[in-house]
């Protein structure tokens, strides 16, 4: 990753700050191993999600549907409490609630797929279990794609209800995208091709300037009625799934012999969307095959997307002819290999988000593959193409079926290259010109770096988001209890206005103080003044935050008989809690000094709920039905709070 300047700045940007990052490129540029890399190397608690099923597997994560639990169709801005889907999208596990209210950085694959009004669907769902005065909840977004493959469907119905509220249908116009100062990191050293002619003629068909000496070039390579012998590996790309079938199903019936069927084991939970290849795979030695799974051997004697030839069949193995690294004829023994469909879940002793197997296919890691779709070979790599490219029909298409291909010289056109089936969106080129005069510099990290620091330690001392909380509680009691709980709400106003004086109003003062400490000297780590401050600020809101909120959050709600009412404060109680426990382990783990590590640590811990070690003021479980009215406190000035804050002035921190 140190090799690549831009590599590493993506990776800084991801590792140590909060901005929103759009991560893109070229075709061939090294996204996919920047994912790999990442996964590896983040101290952040991450997920990666994507919009396809096949995409999501590729990437080692899970659909945004599946983890986000949103249903198919349109989420139009400002109508998310009458969707019919509210039950699917806020009936979460306990499981997937820890991992949303812990996550850091969320990963994004193949983002050019992602419409606009998905991307807001994810921001709704963020809000409602991090901080719902912030876009996406507060957490981090790195979005990895390329806008000039393959672009969101929007039919013509959707587009007409979805235009009044979006300017496009693609991922940077989601309304709240928008809201954030995202910034674009453009990875542009290409891995895959080494010919600069040929990476030349591919830059121009992707930025639509196809100029007459690029298109005489690149029609060179037009051959009509090419037949290559099966030997030579050639695969067919096409626009539509229908040709590559037809194509796929003549080659195989024209082969001799007998021809055998590989039928897939599927265990527990994997949808048929998210096959890798088919189900029942039929083959014949002759038959020209894709590997469609990297070797999980160690060997590395194939890779998701080498051709090969069948040579032999069996009903357990399969042997392939391919081209190995030097050139010459290798024979490739294949068995089957196993997909993983995963869920993320928080381990139970760390807190950390971890992958859990929810069900496997296993099946021969091959598809025919005389030919394939345009769309199935992204983040594929060929040696040789036959490019069926005269009806393409999306923008993308003709540049993401060219850019498959290693070399000019192993690429062969069915059909002329002319300018109007090379679609590019204006609106992708716009957004591209001004991401290429506006990425970041090493100046503007080291900024984004200083604010990442500030917010995330401000974020301790900021009671506003716990605060609304409180007083949505409030209202909803306020409203919906009977006269008989009376002396609940009064309790519970009183309360209210003590966590506003004594938290909300003085964590504003003390984080203005903050940002000006921070200032004098970024270096938060040796900034001693600023460590000194931090540590007696510490102590005053670990002692207030327990000695306002404990016996309240510890004792519950008091019964409640009305069924809707009792639900809606019992959801909104919770999410208080969750907010609590997390300020309460924030506070503990960094007592001693602040670090970026003991906040991600505390993060991730706060998920644990019913781990004991990490309550230690909770007096117990409170019994159902028998709360208590919140206890009235002294108002400030008193002698009771005057008392009480001896040893920790308030006038300390005004």
């Amino acid at each position: 990753m140190n090799s690549n300047p831009q590599l590493d700045l993506a990776f800084q940007y991801a590792q140590y700050t909060h901005r929103n990052v759009f991560l893109t490129g070229k075709a061939g540029t090294g996204k996919t191993t920047f994912l790999r890399n990442l996964r590896k190397q983040t101290r952040k608690r991450m997920i990666v999600v994507a919009p396809t099923g096949v995409a999501a597997i590729n990437a080692g994560g899970v659909t945004i549907h599946s983890f986000f639990q949103l249903a198919p169709g349109l989420f139009l801005p400002g109508q998310t409490v009458q969707r019919k889907d509210a039950k699917m999208r806020y009936g979460f596990s306990k499981h997937k609630i820890n991992i949303l209210r812990s996550l850091d950085l969320l990963v994004i694959d193949e983002i050019s797929m992602v419409r606009c009004d998905l991307l807001d669907a994810i921001d709704d769902v963020l809000r409602r279990y991090q901080n719902r005065h912030k876009p996406f909840g507060g957490v981090q977004l790195l979005m990895i794609g390329d806008l000039q493959q393959l672009a969101p469907v929007a039919t013509d119905q959707e587009w007409t209800l979805l235009k009044p509220f979006y300017n496009t249908p693609y991922f940077f116009d989601s309304l709240a995208l928008r809201q954030t100062s995202f910034t674009t990191i453009e990875l542009t050293h290409v891995y895959r091709q080494a010919d600069q002619t040929f990476i030349d003629i591919l830059n121009n068909v992707r930025d639509n300037h196809l100029d007459a000496q690029t298109l005489a070039v690149l029609n060179s390579r037009y051959q009509p009625g090419f037949r290559p012998a099966d030997k030579d590996g050639y695969i067919t790309l096409t626009t539509h799934n229908y040709q590559a079938q037809e194509i796929n199903q003549n080659k195989l019936l024209l082969l001799k012999g007998d021809p055998i069927t590989y039928t897939a084991q599927i265990k527990g939970d994997f949808p048929e969307t998210s096959y890798p290849t088919d189900a029942e795979l039929t083959l014949k030695v002759g038959a020209q095959v894709m590997f469609c799974k990297n070797d999980s051997s160690g060997k590395h004697q194939y890779y998701n997307g080498k051709i090969g030839r069948v040579i032999y069949i069996s009903a357990n193995e399969v042997m392939v002819e391919s081209t190995g690294e030097d050139g010459m004829p290798q024979d490739i023994p294949v068995q089957a290999e196993e997909w993983s469909n995963t869920k993320y879940v928080t381990d139970e002793k760390s807190g950390e988000i971890t992958e859990e197997v929810t069900g496997s296919f296993t099946q021969i890691p091959l598809r025919t593959a005389w030919a394939i779709t345009i769309h199935k070979s992204q983040g594929l790599t060929f040696d040789r193409c036959i490019i069926n490219a005269g009806r393409a029909f999306s923008f993308g298409q003709v540049y993401v079926a060219l850019s498959r291909c290693r070399t000019l010289e192993g690429l062969v056109l069915t059909t002329p290259i002319t300018p109007n089936v090379v679609m590019s969106d204006p609106n992708i080129l716009r957004f591209n010109q001004a991401a290429e005069q506006n990425q970041p510099d090493e100046q503007q990290l080291q900024r984004d770096r200083l604010q990442c620091i500030d917010e995330t330690l401000c974020s301790i001392f900021d009671y506003q988001p716990m605060l609304t909380q409180l007083r949505y509680v409030l209202r909803i009691a306020d409203e919906h209890l009977p006269k008989s709980q009376k002396t609940y709400v009064d309790g519970l106003k009183d309360l209210t206005v003590q966590c506003e004086e004594q938290l909300e109003n003085v964590g504003i003062r003390f984080q203005h103080q903050i940002h000006q400490l921070i200032a004098q000297a970024p270096d938060y780590e040796s900034n001693t003044l600023l460590q000194e401050r931090f540590q007696k600020g510490n102590a005053y809101f670990f002692l207030k935050t327990t000695e306002l909120l404990n016996e309240f959050i510890c004792t519950g709600l008091p019964a409640i008989e009305n069924k809707r009412t009792k639900e809606q404060l019992e959801r909104e109680f919770e999410l208080l809690k969750s907010q609590y426990d997390l300020k309460i382990l924030l506070l503990m783990k960094t007592k001693d000094g602040f670090s970026l590590d003991a906040y991600w640590n505390a993060k991730a811990l706060s998920t644990m709920q019913d781990s004991a070690e990490y309550q230690p003021d909770y007096a117990g479980k409170p019994k159902s039905g028998k709360a208590k009215a919140p206890r009235k406190s002294s108002k400030p000035g008193s002698k009771t709070t005057t008392k009480k804050n001896k040893k920790t002035n308030l006038s300390n921190y005004e």
